[in-house]
Order: C-alpha cells, then structure tokens, then sequence
C-alpha cells in the first residue's frame, strides 16, 4: 500500500503544481490582492477538486464514458467560463491604494469551486487518478478514501504555492503600467490554457 500512496502522491502533485487556469487565477490574486485574500478562492477550488474526485470515484467515471456528451457540454460550458474570468483578469484595473483595494473583490470561494468545478482539466486528471489508483484495487472504498485526502491536501499545497509566488512579486507591480501588463499576461495564459484544452482532445 506504500508503494500505491507515494505514486498518488506524485501523480496529485505533478497535476496540482502544473500550469493551469486555477493555479494562474490564484497567482493574479495573489499579485493584486495578496495572500490572505486569495485564501477564499484556493479553498474553493481544493474542495471542488476532491469532490470531483469522490464523485468520479463513486462511479461517475463509467457515467461519463457512457455518455461522452456529457463531457463535450462540461468541456464547452467550463471554457467559456474560464474565458470569462480571463477576461475579467485582463481587463482590471490597476490598484494602487488599499482605499481603493478595500473596494475591490477577490475570487470568492464560490468562484473558486466553480473555476475547478468547470476546469475540463480537473475532471480529465481526477478520470485518470481514479482508473490508476482507485478501481484497479479490491479495496477501492479504502483507495479512494485515501486518494481523495490527498488530492486535498495537495491541491491545497499546489494552489497556495502558486498564490504566494503572486503574493511574492507584488512589489513588482508598483507602476500603473507594470500591472496594466501583469494583468494582461495572466488573461492571455489563462486564455491558452482553456484553449490548449479546447483543442488537445
């Protein structure tokens, strides 16, 4: 069982720590809001993201296969979504008070489930985990019981990593035109992720 927990392991972190559009959503926020505001959106998105695992872990992975559909309609609705909040990323203006930083919203927990939630790449690394990891073994109940604490726990560890490098170059971002580029660039990867995955499959 060892052997079968450090391989979860590895295959949680290498899907938590990789690009991606929450991961790139928490680095913005960490950058314009810091680390403690982003908190709401990283825990959002752990949860969606062990729920996602349970879900498809109970049975939900034979469903989708049955219904290939169903993924296509996740795949669509979940981009243009996360194109949205990129937009959104892009397109905001820069802060340079906390007067004016009081008045601005960070990504809610809400927004943060939603963006796992609708990520195609959550479900597509939580299918496979579940196929490795879950249903090869008799004791699957006990297997994805385990599989899913860690999934939380390193997703937890992976988005918060990435919101804290955000936080980290906040003092970077001190000129209107530095944040005015800062923002754009996390909208246009935040768009290349939802576009390499609109078209890799």
């Amino acid at each position: 069982m060892l052997t079968a927990i450090i391989s979860m392991f590895i295959f949680a972190l290498i899907g938590a720590i990789s690009p991606g559009p929450v991961n790139i959503i928490a680095t913005g926020s960490g950058a314009v809001f810091g680390f403690r505001r982003t908190i709401p959106h990283v825990l959002g998105a752990t949860v969606a993201y062990t729920l996602i695992v349970f879900m498809v872990g109970l049975g939900l992975n034979s469903t989708l296969a049955s219904f290939p559909e169903v993924s296509h309609v996740l795949r669509y609705v979940g981009s243009v979504f996360l194109l949205c909040m990129a937009y959104k990323i892009a397109t905001s203006v820069p802060i340079f008070s906390e007067k004016i930083l009081t008045g601005k919203q960070p990504p809610s927990l809400i927004e943060g489930a939603l963006a796992q939630g609708l990520n195609p790449k959550a479900w597509l690394v939580s299918m496979s985990g579940v196929s490795l990891f879950v249903t090869a073994h008799s004791q699957a109940t006990l297997y994805l019981f385990i599989f899913c604490l860690i999934s939380f726990t390193v997703c937890l560890l992976g988005i918060s990593t990435w919101a804290a490098i955000g936080h980290s170059i906040q003092g970077l971002l001190s000129t209107k035109n530095r944040q005015i580029g800062f923002n754009i660039l996390m909208g246009l990867m935040l768009s290349g992720t939802v576009f390499l995955i609109l078209f890799s499959h």
